[in-house]
């Protein structure tokens, strides 16, 4: 049995955005045919994840000097614990799907804040004399993404920020491949977007089994 963090971020659901829907598909998918795997549901628009500011260096530093968790102010403790749970989760899982759509060449903000959030070393990567070398080798990765555009091929290819950073921080945390679907060009074609959709929706359907 395996544990699966679904790990979705837009403020709609699957009846309005494209890549919630490619993402409803794969993990219904994936579902029947992994019964007995755990599968949780992270909707990053209704999760409190607390951004890396002054509180949480403040609490980070002092714990690394020593001090006891409860030495820490309310709002470090807060935070700081926040954050610990969310790498803590993250790191105690098996597998990892992520559900964004492309923003201005990117995903939307609050997964910045979440990929921030489970980063920390000595439980998703560590520092070595070498370098950092991530702990979560052996893991998969997924992510779905909708993009209004082609940025697959083509001049918008290398302009594509989305992907490309969630497959860095996964390299840098020991996952060396996250896979990708993808549902792209709705918007540039939008006579053709029903098809796009279902497209993508059916290869969703057809890869999940095997994820």
């Amino acid at each position: 049995m395996a544990t699966v963090l679904y790990i979705t971020a837009h403020p709609h659901d699957h009846q309005t955005s494209y890549s919630m829907a490619v993402g409803k598909a794969f993990i219904d998918a994936y579902q029947q045919a992994h019964p007995n795997d755990t599968v949780t549901k992270l909707d990053l628009y209704n999760l409190y994840i607390p951004h890396i500011d002054a509180d949480v260096f403040s609490g980070w530093g002092k714990l690394r000097s020593g001090s006891e968790f409860t030495s820490l102010s309310a709002e470090e403790q807060k935070k700081v614990g926040r954050l610990g749970e969310l790498a803590d989760q993250f790191a105690a899982a098996d597998k990892y799907v992520f559900v964004t759509p492309l923003w201005n060449f990117s995903f939307p903000p609050l997964m910045k804040a979440y990929l921030d959030a489970i980063c920390v070393a000595g439980k998703t990567f560590k520092y070595t004399e070498t370098g950092p070398v991530g702990l979560l080798s052996g893991k998969k990765a997924l992510h779905i993404q909708a993009r209004g555009g082609v940025y697959s091929e083509g001049p918008a290819a290398a302009m594509e920020s989305g992907h490309r950073y969630i497959s860095i921080i996964m390299s840098f945390l020991g996952i060396p491949e996250t896979q990708g679907i993808f549902v792209e060009g709705h918007n540039q074609f939008p006579d053709r977007a029903a098809e796009i959709k279902e497209q993508a929706i059916a290869r969703a359907k057809e890869a999940a089994p095997s994820f």
